[in-house]
């Protein structure tokens, strides 16, 4: 059994950012996902680079956030107010049906993948805010990525059904990612106690813990309801680092490596 302690939405803003290095300084955190369009994306490259044992990877944004190209160049993707459109189904079905939309898409994407590489910060994963990647238009696209070894698959024991079936599909292709993704049914809400009793569940394999910590609740450009505060304090609290103490953390690329191999390993 190998731990991930993943924190998403890292430069979204400076409590984000804050709460991130606390967790992983003082904490259980192994790992976060950079929005590299966030509008605290610089002082999180500044916490990432003081920070080496913290893995950090890509947390692409493609709906509700803002783009790193200019909105008039992606206009099948963004609103009037230049931020991307926040309606996923419909954005979903342009993708789906429109050669140029995907195009911007792409572009967007290579963007991203250009601004993180410009941090000089090693590439541990990627992933998409919100889980975007599921749809089979933007999976296909980051399954190509250069530079990023492993992925997230959002497959949760007990999850929903046809996520998990769909999810069991991407993960047959052999594509670097943890066997398993624990507190999605509690996003926002993955307080300490909540934590304790998965770690009594945790299934064989690589196991993902996914959080959303703050040092606020009221974080803008959140999710609103979402007790940022709580997830901290989960990551930060003792009886958890206690009861991961003999059990190997870290971030994808190390935990999904074999013992003295080089390569991560191919989850199927």
């Amino acid at each position: 059994m190998r731990l991930i302690f993943n924190a998403d939405d890292f430069g979204l803003h400076p409590s984000v950012n804050e709460a991130v290095e606390g967790a992983h300084v003082e904490g259980v955190l192994t790992a976060a996902s950079l929005m590299v369009g966030g509008p605290g994306h610089e002082e999180a490259v500044a916490i990432a680079r003081r920070l080496p044992s913290l893995a950090v990877g890509l947390h692409l944004v493609l709906t509700d956030g803002i783009p790193v190209l200019p909105a008039a160049q992606i206009p099948a993707l963004t609103q009037a107010n230049g931020r991307f459109r926040d309606d996923m189904a419909g954005m979903g079905l342009t993708l789906a049906v429109s050669r140029a939309a995907r195009a911007e898409l792409r572009a967007e994407i290579d963007a991203q993948i250009a601004r993180f590489a410009q941090t000089g910060l090693t590439p541990d994963h990627i992933n998409a805010h919100k889980h975007y990647h599921l749809h089979p238009v933007i999976f296909a696209a980051i399954a190509r990525a250069p530079g990023f070894p492993t992925m997230r698959i959002p497959f949760e024991i007990g999850g929903p059904a046809i996520q998990n079936l769909w999810c069991r599909g991407l993960r047959a292709r052999g594509l670097p990612a943890p066997d398993q993704v624990v507190g999605l049914r509690w996003s926002g809400a993955f307080t300490a106690d909540r934590v304790l009793q998965a770690l009594k569940r945790l299934a064989p394999g690589v196991t993902e813990l996914y959080f959303h910590p703050a040092t606020r609740d009221d974080v803008p450009g959140g999710a609103p309801g979402y007790r940022y505060r709580d997830e901290l304090a989960a990551l930060t609290d003792p009886r958890i680092a206690a009861a991961v103490a003999a059990i190997p953390r870290g971030g994808y690329a190390a935990m999904l490596r074999p013992p003295g191999g080089q390569a991560p390993l191919s989850r199927q």
